[in-house]
């Protein structure tokens, strides 16, 4: 690591702390004797999103939570519970290390996390996702659960 303030390439690590989002180091420069902070933080880069129009968009955590919860409203299902089943979704699309997700795919990891959840908001989402035309859809995936 340089010196922020003489550029000389070799600094001295004198305290280290471990954040919930980065490693923060207190360093000083063997040269010039003077202090800086530098934080250090895992780059994570999520697929971009290909929606049914071609479309691309960068993958949205916020959109992702808004859909689940519209979903979810009014049901006995904590926010924590909601927080975990998105972080699963997310490490499910880290792991597939795809740069592309379809739509689709997204979908089809809410709908499995939702049918975990609770089987309300699953068909609530499902009857949407799936845009159900008739009763007889709503039967079948009653069926299945």
């Amino acid at each position: 690591m340089r010196c922020v303030y003489c550029g000389h390439g070799e600094t001295q690590v004198v305290e280290t702390r471990e954040t919930d989002e980065a490693v923060r180091r207190r360093r000083r420069c063997q040269k010039c004797e003077r202090r800086f902070t530098t934080y250090e933080r895992a780059e994570i880069t999520l697929p971009t999103v290909v929606k049914k129009d071609g479309a691309r968009v960068e993958f949205d955590r916020a959109k992702l939570r808004a859909s689940m919860s519209l979903a979810l409203r009014k049901r006995p299902v904590s926010t924590e519970q909601v927080e975990a089943a998105l972080e699963r979704i997310q490490e499910r699309l880290l792991q597939d290390a795809q740069r592309e997700v379809s739509t689709a795919r997204l979908g089809e990891l809410v709908m499995r996390e939702l049918q975990a959840l609770d089987k309300v908001a699953y068909v609530r989402f499902a009857s949407v996702y799936r845009s159900f035309e008739d009763v007889d859809e709503f039967r079948q995936i009653i069926k299945d659960i």
